[in-house]
């Protein structure tokens, strides 16, 4: 074990990508088990970590959120949004808020809105007056709605290698997401006349509303569909997410007909490299779990933590603890992968509920995405922007400070999680 894991972060102290980080140190754990012998099992395992048919809806979901962004749906998500809330002080940033919560239904993934909003939003904000770096870190911290609010990359993931139902991570991922949005936006609030946040004059008209709602119809429908779909038990996550891409096709061709050939080729390219990439080290991982697994590290793991304490609220503590330190130095998918086995024993053995353990763990890893050192969103917003990563960072501690304590109340409050997996799915 110990050899492994000189490996593993000797690879990432240098700067090898994650996805060869551990199929190197997987590779090589088999190899110390069981010689040449257990090689065999490297492209068996590097295979079955894909084989499963939910996974196919993450490059759907991807290519849906990619032509939704190319036919114009998030600026028009966010004129609806200024609409609603733009007149407040602070406008734009609670715009932004909940934008993220109306684009939350279109994709999967944080980094996806933080591109997105990070080439319409963060600008727009700047122009009206707002600091760069509270704009960016507005954007950062709303884009883990969108991963938490159906549908999440990441509960697809989860859900997958741990046999949770799909359709309750995404219910119970509902008020999570809602009640990011209301803090964060209860924050701004609190900080508008501190730093001077820009104020529209005057309030919109109902017309002004109307027509904005109207712009965004067609944008509005899509989590509708996906959403409606899986919860009503009409149609898988992975064939909800194919009728996304269908849907938004036929937005963009025959409704606004301003997507083109070239257009659809280079999302199709753009969504094969972000597919591989995440594919890449779901399937190395899945070779490091199983060596993990063969040499019963994640029972070791589970009862070192159990031998601390067996009391429920404490072990959920130390998870999370042990999720957002991971989650500051590691690519979250590649955490979820290694650690489900451990944490999927934890959390059985103090008795929760595997749908509320799943968000628990989902909405963790989703904060982790916007704390430095390798949090991706504030990457994304960085390149996007030209704006420092430290400036960044320090416009966002506040707003990690109140999603953490979401993520406590999720955490600790169990009807807040299943209220919706109970009410829509009986469960």
């Amino acid at each position: 074990m110990l050899t492994v894991a000189i490996i593993f972060f000797g690879l990432l102290l240098v700067g090898v990508p994650i996805g060869f980080v551990l199929g190197i140190a997987g590779v090589a754990g088999l190899v110390q088990v069981g010689g040449d012998n257990f090689l065999v099992m490297a492209p068996k395992r590097f295979f079955e970590g894909l084989n499963l048919f939910t996974f196919m809806a993450m490059p759907f979901f991807i290519l849906a959120g990619e032509i939704m962004n190319r036919v114009g749906m998030t600026q028009r998500i966010a004129n609806l949004a200024d609409a609603l809330v733009g007149y407040l002080r602070g406008g734009l940033a609670h715009s932004n808020m909940l934008a993220s919560v109306l684009f939350a239904g279109m994709t999967g993934a944080a980094v996806s809105d933080a591109a997105a909003f990070g080439n319409t939003l963060v600008p727009a904000m700047v122009k009206q007056g707002y600091s760069r770096p509270f704009a960016c870190a507005v954007t950062a911290a709303g884009s883990i709605i969108g991963p938490t609010i159906p549908p999440s990359n990441l509960m697809v993931i989860y859900g997958s290698l741990a046999g949770v139902s799909i359709a309750g991570l995404f219910a119970a991922g509902i008020l999570p997401g809602l009640l990011i949005c209301l803090v964060c936006m209860a924050l701004i609030v609190a900080l508008g006349r501190k730093l001077g946040l820009p104020k529209k004059e005057g309030s919109p008209s109902l017309r002004e509303i109307l027509f904005a709602f109207k712009g965004s119809l067609l944008a509005l429908i899509m989590p509708a569909i996906i959403l409606g779909g899986i919860l009503g038990g009409i149609v898988t996550p992975t064939e909800a997410a194919a009728i996304a891409v269908f849907y938004a096709l036929f937005v963009g061709v025959v409704i606004h007909r301003n997507l083109t050939f070239n257009d659809i080729v280079e999302m199709l390219i753009r969504t094969a490299r972000i597919t591989g990439v995440v594919f890449l080290i779901i399937a190395s991982a899945s070779i490091l779990s199983w060596w993990m697994t063969f040499m019963q590290i994640p029972q070791q793991i589970a009862d070192a933590f159990l031998s601390l304490s067996t009391t429920p609220w404490m072990v959920k503590a130390m998870i999370l603890l042990l999720l957002l330190g991971i989650g500051m130095f590691m690519d979250i998918n590649a955490a979820l992968i290694i650690l489900t086995p451990m944490l999927g024993t934890l959390t059985q053995a103090i008795g929760m509920n595997p749908v509320h353990a799943g968000v628990m763990i989902v909405l963790t890893l989703n904060i982790s995405l916007m704390t430095p050192p390798v949090g991706a969103c504030i990457f994304v917003l960085s390149s996007v922007t030209g704006e420092r990563i430290e400036r960044i960072s320090a416009s966002l501690w506040p707003f990690i400070l109140v999603e953490v304590g979401v993520l406590f109340l999720t955490t600790f409050w169990t009807d807040l999680a299943m209220f919706f997996p109970k009410l829509l799915l009986d469960m």
